[in-house]
């Protein structure tokens, strides 16, 4: 029998920072101290990260679209300084630095956005994404003196042009600012970064700020901001080269703040006792930084999987977390600067060797738009999220009887949240890297229902309701996860190796055999129960329900598209039942060659960046690629791989234990080369 402690309602404050606003058709943001409302109503965004200066333009709304597939509502961006004034005085909101474009191509898709106006960003960028020519400045940066401040207000000054008329004050869909980043000990520069953000016109309902440092949060200006945190499956920027122990963040410890976030680069005053404490209880708990993936460093390459990231975000979900943040949501490439590259490296005087091109950070959506098992798996969450935000975002979290230390593979993590009579068991029976033992008769009291007896066995991660009302029919429980909901229609996902059961106030009780004709009425409602492996490629485009038959669907221009390439099916819930459809994309797959030779014709730009730590042999093939479509598999091993397209530098990877793969139409006809530098036993691996 697992059962909880008690639960406590704590006191909601309200009205109690200076956040909020509103926009001209009276539409309204705010923030308590346990959720955020839109016109007084619980609400919980779904944020992905997605920087528009990393990928073409071309297809922003096309990447776009396939994050609200996954269940995105708001993105968020990084604006680096350097990408947009490389060259003091010189400012670029032109091509793929579009700032403005970008914001209206969100809207397009129907998502609001988050803008990170830095002046410091990180993302991996040089210099945290400062200029060059800025560390050479007389003062100190990221300070409240003049200088530097100026410097700052031009900058602020040319974001406001770019995004005016797009803000929600103006019927604009951005509707946040993060000021700085990993700021985590100067609450008066925080302070002054948004009266500044505030005096250029960067008016927003809500400002957030890195909220991580150490076990007494960030230092922060209390009312004047929401903190947000993070969480990742490993550490790249650990400087050793050994398998990490076991994360917290697969325990359900409550705890937001990730000491881990940014070790690599916080000063080291931070880490003093000065009495200082986060009031975490005047914030809703919300993240940015949910991994939704891993970077590879030089000397650090996880390899991550998909429940590496959908277990991390379902106990954050069950920990209370009440925006869900993720970075990154989809990868990107970084541009090559007039001046130098713009990657994070240790000749910056960063701790880490980066890619010089690639940021595909092994993240829900790929460098090159490609979907990941975590998409699938997350959205699982999304789909619950914005259709019963009303039912999740007020409920509290509350602890399970017994806690489970980090040493421990046998015991049951779960965690409840509750209004003291309905609510959702969380359960994580995963760890990354680690075997967890096979929990058997399970029998879980939440104190107001006891569910059936459960066998807990291999890789899951889920969530149970009690209580839950399901338009107007009460049900008692059911050990299946709740999806989405559709009229008085309601999807449900069973849950490997637990049968899908639900018990009904009237007392009805039902164990479905899963699958698309699945379906059981009780007192008008529909019920309709998918096996784990469907539910993964169900998808709410435009209103109405879709099942993916293998395919991750997606809606653009008020058209049903595969993110595959091809012909595939998929089924159409009419209201009682799945209909049969089918898309066709006319498809020819690319055909590629590649030849060793001994050299290319020409002096390749980058490839010194080859000899980390040491010089390398390095080999070389002629490749040639005949068709635009797909991507086409680079099955390559070495230490780290360039591709040259008629002499541009246009591609490049760390190995870390997967095929690579790049789009045909990057080689297309161009005469193309191919450089590979041997790999030693010098950096943390996981294949």
């Amino acid at each position: 029998m697992y059962t909880f402690k008690n639960f406590k309602q704590p006191e909601i404050l309200e009205h109690h920072l200076k956040l909020g606003g509103e926009n001209p058709e009276g539409d309204r943001i705010d923030v308590t101290s346990l959720y955020f409302t839109r016109n007084g109503k619980p609400w919980v965004p779904i944020m992905g990260e997605f920087h528009f200066s990393r990928y073409n333009r071309e297809h922003w709304y096309e990447e776009l679209c396939k994050m609200k597939a996954g269940g995105i509502t708001l993105v968020s961006t990084y604006i680096f300084w350097i990408y947009h004034e490389e060259i003091e005085g010189e400012f670029d909101f032109s091509g793929d630095n579009d700032l403005r474009a970008f914001i209206l191509e969100c809207k397009r898709a129907g998502l609001e956005v988050v803008i990170r106006i830095g002046p410091w960003a990180h993302g991996e960028c040089r210099n945290g994404g400062f200029p060059d020519w800025l560390l050479k400045k007389p003062f100190k940066l990221r300070d409240n003196n003049a200088g530097y401040l100026e410097l700052v207000r031009i900058l602020y000054r040319k974001i406001s042009e770019q995004v005016q008329g797009l803000l929600y004050k103006d019927g604009g869909n951005i509707i946040a600012v993060q000021l700085e980043n990993e700021l985590t000990h100067d609450a008066e520069h925080l302070l002054k970064l948004k009266e500044i953000a505030i005096e250029c016109g960067i008016i927003a309902p809500l400002y957030t700020v890195t909220g991580w440092n150490a076990a007494a949060g960030a230092k922060i200006p209390v009312d004047d901001v929401v903190p947000v945190f993070g969480g990742y499956c490993d550490a790249p920027w650990e400087e050793h080269l050994n398998q990490l122990p076991p994360s917290p963040h697969y325990f359900f410890t409550g705890m937001r703040n990730d000491t881990g976030i940014g070790a690599d680069l916080l000063p080291q005053e931070n880490k003093s006792d000065d009495g200082w404490q986060m009031p975490y209880e005047r914030y809703p708990f919300a993240t940015c930084e949910l991994g939704g993936g891993m970077q590879v460093t030089h000397h650090r390459r996880p390899l991550v999987r998909g429940m590496d990231i959908y277990a991390i975000s379902l106990v954050k979900l069950g920990d209370g977390n009440n925006l869900v943040g993720y970075y990154m949501y989809h990868g990107g490439t970084n541009k090559l600067g007039q001046l130098s590259t713009l990657q994070e490296s240790k000749a910056t005087g960063y701790p880490n060797d980066y890619p010089i091109l690639s940021y595909d950070f092994q993240t829900a959506i790929s460098e090159y738009g490609e979907i990941r098992e975590q998409y699938r798996l997350l959205n699982l969450l999304h789909l619950f999220v914005q259709d019963f935000v009303e039912n999740l975002a007020p409920l509290v979290r509350v602890e399970a009887q017994h806690t489970v230390t980090r040493d421990d593979t046998n015991s049951l993590r779960y965690v409840m949240r509750t209004d003291g009579k309905r609510g959702f068991v969380f359960v994580n029976h995963y760890q990354r890297l680690t075997t967890l033992e096979d929990i058997r008769d399970v029998v879980i009291d939440t104190g107001t229902v006891t569910f059936p007896t459960i066998d807990i066995c291999g890789d899951v991660s889920f969530f149970m309701p009690f209580n839950m009302n399901l338009s107007g029919v009460n049900l008692k429980y059911a050990t299946a996860q709740p999806l989405c909901r559709i009229g008085n229609n309601y999807f449900f996902a069973q849950v490997p190796g637990i049968p899908a059961t639900y018990q009904f106030d009237n007392g009805d009780n039902f164990v479905p055999q899963p699958g698309i004709q699945s379906s059981f009425t009780v007192d008008g409602i529909r019920i309709v129960t998918l096996t784990w492996e469907q539910a993964k490629y169900l998808r709410k485009l435009d209103g109405q329900i879709y099942l993916g038959d293998g395919c991750d669907l997606y809606s653009a221009n008020n058209t049903i598209l595969s993110v595959e390439d091809g012909d595939y099916n998929y089924h159409y819930w009419n209201g009682e039942s799945f209909e049969l459809k089918s898309i066709h994309q006319p498809y020819t797959a690319p055909i590629v060659s590649f030849s060793t030779i001994d050299a290319p014709p020409f002096e390749p730009a980058h490839v010194d960046y080859m000899h980390i730590g040491g010089k390398r042999n390095i080999t070389w093939q002629k490749i040639s690629v005949k068709g635009s479509h797909g991507l086409i598999d680079i099955d390559y091993y070495g230490d780290t791989a360039q591709l040259y397209a008629d002499g541009q530098f246009v591609a490049d990877s760390f190995y870390y234990g997967e095929v690579w793969k790049v789009p045909a139409k990057l080689l297309d006809g161009k005469d193309c080369y191919l450089a590979v530098s041997d790999i030693r036993d010098d950096f943390y691996r996981e294949f």
